[in-house]
């Protein structure tokens, strides 16, 4: 088969586009970065179009020959034109008008557990509005909603494991943890290539949570103890994590905490915030949330360097 994915270099999409090529499908990569040589060189073999979503026709032409698309295109913050409206809200309504042009009758769209309108968060409305546009689309759809995933290239393992190198400190947010559930980023490629290449879970919305709960403070504990570090948390007010998530904005590429994030740990990441379809009983995720685990998705080691503020970048 012959898969599209927008998003491609992305966390998710870069994990589906190997997994896809493995299995021997073809994928034609579309994303923003597609000219960025630094990137493209960890991707491997695939097609790629260079695309920040805004033009329905560039999409059909990227789309043409493709037999589905996972649009796991997605921003947590919001930076000059990369608007949640723009990326997450016109960009899911210019890939379907493309996968229409260019006679796709599947598709898979990457969302959030939490996803949900009205409720204050621009992420997390704008990650809905998505949603229904997916699901209006008279397209054979999948939405997977997805909590706090982690693997190689996430920003849950990778910053946790960077900044207890120079600070071994956690400020949990508020003064009475949330549970969460850690999905490894291989459980999540399973469903994905189910609905992609199988066809399975037809104009289904399905939540997808780890296989272990717990709370966000035991979960750094265990990064802290396989990087060798000794890790001290802390509660800290909610406002105090809004302020640092506004400047990490400001200053990082990849902030460190984002406004959306603070959001997600306020509630937790354990329940869909609305009802969702069963899941196949094959296709639950199984994986825990294990040393093992942590090691295999852990970037190389060492403290966060000056490349990763946007002045030095």
């Amino acid at each position: 088969m012959r898969i599209a994915i927008t998003g491609g270099t992305g966390f998710v999409g870069r994990h589906l586009a190997d997994r896809l090529v493995r299995e021997g499908h073809e994928v034609m990569l579309v994303s923003r970065r597609a000219g960025d040589d630094r990137v493209m060189s960890a991707i491997g073999q695939v097609k790629c179009v260079s695309s920040d979503l805004s033009d329905p026709t560039t999409l059909a032409e990227a789309f043409q020959g493709c037999d589905a698309v996972a649009h796991c295109a997605g921003i947590n913050r919001e930076l000059g034109s990369q608007t949640y409206q723009r990326v997450h809200i016109e960009g899911a309504r210019n890939v379907v008008e493309a996968a229409h042009r260019a006679g796709i009758r599947r598709i898979a769209l990457m969302s959030f557990l939490r996803a949900r309108p009205k409720c204050g968060s621009p992420y997390h409305e704008s990650k809905w509005a998505a949603e229904e546009i997916v699901r209006n689309s008279q397209l054979d759809y999948t939405i997977v909603k997805a909590g706090m995933v982690y693997g190689r290239g996430d920003h849950m393992l990778d910053h946790l494991s960077h900044a207890f190198y120079p600070f071994p400190l956690l400020a949990t947010v508020g003064f009475r943890q949330k549970l969460i559930r850690p999905l490894a980023v291989d459980d999540l490629m399973r469903v994905l290539e189910a609905a992609l290449v199988g066809g399975r879970l037809p104009r289904m919305t399905v939540a997808l949570t780890g296989a272990e709960e717990l709370y966000l403070s035991e979960a750094a504990r265990r990064v802290a103890d396989v990087i060798g570090r000794r890790v001290f948390i802390f509660p800290a007010p909610v406002v105090f994590h809004r302020v640092l998530a506004r400047v990490c904005e400001w200053t990082m590429r990849i902030p460190l905490v984002a406004k959306a994030q603070v959001q997600i740990l306020v509630e937790g990441v354990v329940e869909p915030a609305s009802p969702c379809d069963p899941l196949p009983f094959d296709l639950l995720p199984t994986r825990r949330f294990t040393l093992e685990q942590i090691l295999y998705g852990l970037p190389e080691a060492g403290p966060f360097t000056l490349r990763d503020f946007r002045c030095c970048a």
